[in-house]
Formats: C-alpha cells, structure tokens, sequence
C-alpha cells in the first residue's frame, strides 16, 4: 500500500474518529457509524471509501447489509516504517543513559 494514501486518510480527524468507532467494536453498519459522526450520511460514506482505498477499513457483505472492520496491518506498517525506527534511538539514547548513571552511583 502506498505510504501516501494511508498518510491522506488518517489526515482527517473524522476518519480518524471512524477508525476509533471501529477499533472499539468492529464489525459497524453505515448506520451504526454515522452514529459517531456529526456529519451526513454522505459524508460518512465519502469517508470510509477514502479508508477502504488505503486499506484501513475491509467490509463483508451479509445479505443487504455491510459491516466495516478495522485493518490494522497498514497502520502497523507505516508505524514501523515512520515512528518506530525514530523511536529506537530515543531509547537506545535512554537506556545509555541510564547505564552511564548507574555505573556512576557504584563508583
């Protein structure tokens, strides 16, 4: 998936909202979404097409009804690849310092 694409949709706080909606209980309706969303029902709709294209939200059909879930594996992939590896030297920096301070206390 293109880093791009998932960057565009986590960038609105409503779909944001909608992904939050999702990962507290998955498996929502149209219906039960715009629920959490102040906006119309178009609106909403405009929104979970944008997180389908990046592949943040997959849908299962049963019967005339559909039911949006939380995909996690894209955002997980971007954490890794954007936060994770500026993260890693944070604490590689900490925990060189708290080694440097202990070894400090002992001398």
């Amino acid at each position: 998936m293109e880093t791009d694409t998932i960057f565009k949709a986590l960038a609105h706080g409503s779909r944001r909202k909608l992904l939050d909606a999702l990962c507290e209980r998955n498996g929502q309706t149209l219906g039960e979404l715009c629920e959490q969303l102040s906006t119309s029902r178009q609106a909403v709709m405009k929104h979970l097409a944008i997180l389908e294209d990046a592949n943040l939200v997959t849908v299962k059909w049963e019967g005339r009804e559909k039911f949006h879930f939380l995909n996690p594996a894209p955002i997980q992939e971007t954490y890794g690849r954007w936060v994770d590896k500026f993260e890693r030297h944070r604490a590689q920096a900490l925990d060189a310092l708290k080694r440097k301070l202990e070894t400090g206390k002992g001398e």
